[in-house]
């Protein structure tokens, strides 16, 4: 049987911690591997090597620190890390060619946003070859409503 791997994005966002946390658990359950990748664009002007290097090592030690952490729980499950500069969605939905799923955690942001910014998680699933699951933005539960209707007392 071939290992199960799951690819999963990191952004350092709380969407990308409970993504990551997610992929670790979903591999413990299944004896299978993660693949943790962080991909990240550089939009500065180029103000020489040493600093874009300084980022992608930034960048690559974020992801070591929230790994170590999402794998508390599951000390089995392998992960490697990769910090990858370039567009997200195609890092990512790159890596996960032959990956058995891809996870994303969502940001929750609003469909205008998304129509006007567009989203990442959006474009993965359009040409992942893999299942992709996208992690959501936990919402608060709801507490029932107070009563404003007059209380009634009935005597018999």
């Amino acid at each position: 049987m071939q290992n199960y791997r799951i690819v999963v994005g990191y952004d350092g966002s709380d969407g990308g911690v409970r993504a990551l946390d997610w992929a670790v658990a979903e591999a413990a359950r299944h004896g299978g591997t993660v693949q943790a990748i962080s991909a990240w664009e550089w939009t500065q002007p180029e103000l020489g090597t040493g600093i874009r290097a300084e980022h992608e090592k930034l960048a690559a030690q974020a992801l070591d620190q929230a790994v170590a952490i999402a794998r508390r729980p599951h000390p089995e499950v392998t992960v490697s890390t990769e910090a990858v500069p370039g567009p997200a969605a195609g890092v990512l939905t790159r890596a996960a060619a032959d990956a058995d799923l891809l996870v994303l955690g969502s940001h929750g942001h609003s469909r205008l946003f998304h129509a006007v910014v567009g989203s990442m998680a959006e474009a993965c699933i359009r040409v992942a070859a893999c299942p992709v699951v996208v992690i959501p933005v936990p919402r608060e539960a709801k507490q029932p409503a107070e009563s404003t209707a007059p209380i009634t007392t009935a005597v018999y």
